[in-house]
């Protein structure tokens, strides 16, 4: 559950600041990217975990209301619902601290849930144990695996190292895996750079999130940078769990990786211009409305 205030400027370390009232909404890595990709047309299968308390049963119903399917949820007892507390200023810039809760429960019951799911893709995100994520690169048959590494574990360099399908961080997160800055999207510290070093270093598809800049892809299809799109921003709370969840649904449709990236870029880019997390998350005709980029894959 996302516990969100809205700020003038964010606290420097030490400080207080007085925001506005509290808002609570759905949240959390896995599900926001599962919400990103029915709303941009897929069918799609949430596995996870919740405590058995209201958060937990509101996002269960969160789920439900988007379309996504909820029995590869599951309620753990005597264990808290996962909670983020965000801190966004008034250029949609945000802070960010999590407490797992029932996320670090995820493990074999949900890593069967998805061996017997099937389907076209299969997206993990890092807010689970990392036992659970290298159980889930190996489990079921899908045709392709997205790892959102975020937020980047200690073990983040040896997870890509073992073999990744398609791997997506941002440039704090693909620093943590590489031992060294990324910010920007060119030059030798930049997202491009640092994309061509993670699919050499396991990471058999690459790509690195720059924010505003846009993103950069390396792999089989070459290396592949795409602007990011110009608009006026809201809030950028989701913006990666959106882009994230669009990159696998394009990807899933067959749309090549560089038309791939565009596309997610622009849903990201889309998901800034609206408040909320998982409220804010674009459908085709907002991507479109937002940055003028028609979204690739037909509707359902």
């Amino acid at each position: 559950m996302d516990i969100s205030v809205t700020v003038p400027r964010l606290p420097a370390p030490g400080a207080t600041v007085l925001g506005g009232a509290a808002a609570f909404a759905p949240g959390g890595k896995g599900a926001n990217q599962a919400v990103a990709a029915a709303r941009l047309g897929a069918s799609v299968l949430m596995a996870g975990c919740v405590g058995d308390d209201d958060f937990g049963r509101g996002l269960r119903s969160a789920l439900v209301a988007e379309g996504v399917g909820d029995e590869a949820v599951r309620t753990v007892p005597a264990v808290p619902t996962g909670l983020a507390m965000i801190t966004v200023d008034e250029t949609g810039e945000n802070m960010i601290t999590v407490a797992p809760g029932a996320n670090r429960e995820a493990g074999a019951a949900e890593i069967a849930a998805i061996a017997d799911a099937g389907g076209d893709a299969l997206v993990i995100s890092a807010e689970v144990p990392v036992a659970a994520i290298g159980a889930a690169l190996a489990a079921g048959d899908y045709r392709l695996r997205v790892l959102n590494l975020a937020p980047a574990p200690p073990e983040a360099a040896a997870i890509v190292a073992a073999g990744v399908d398609w791997l997506v961080v941002n440039e704090s997160e693909a620093a943590a895996v590489l031992g060294r800055p990324v910010a920007g999207l060119t030059g030798a510290a930049g997202a491009a750079s640092a994309a061509a070093v993670l699919a050499r270093a396991g990471a058999r598809n690459a790509v690195v999130t720059a924010g505003a800049a846009g993103a950069a892809y390396s792999g089989p299809a070459g290396d592949l940078s795409v602007p990011g799109f110009q608009v006026r921003p809201v809030d950028s709370v989701g913006a990666g769990d959106t882009f994230v969840g669009a990159l696998a649904v394009a990807l899933a449709a067959g749309v090549p990786p560089h038309d791939a990236l565009v596309a997610a870029a622009a849903a990201g880019a889309a998901a800034v211009t609206r408040p909320g997390t998982q409220s804010g998350m674009p459908r085709p005709a907002d991507v479109f409305a937002a940055t003028g980029c028609t979204w690739p894959v037909p509707g359902p």
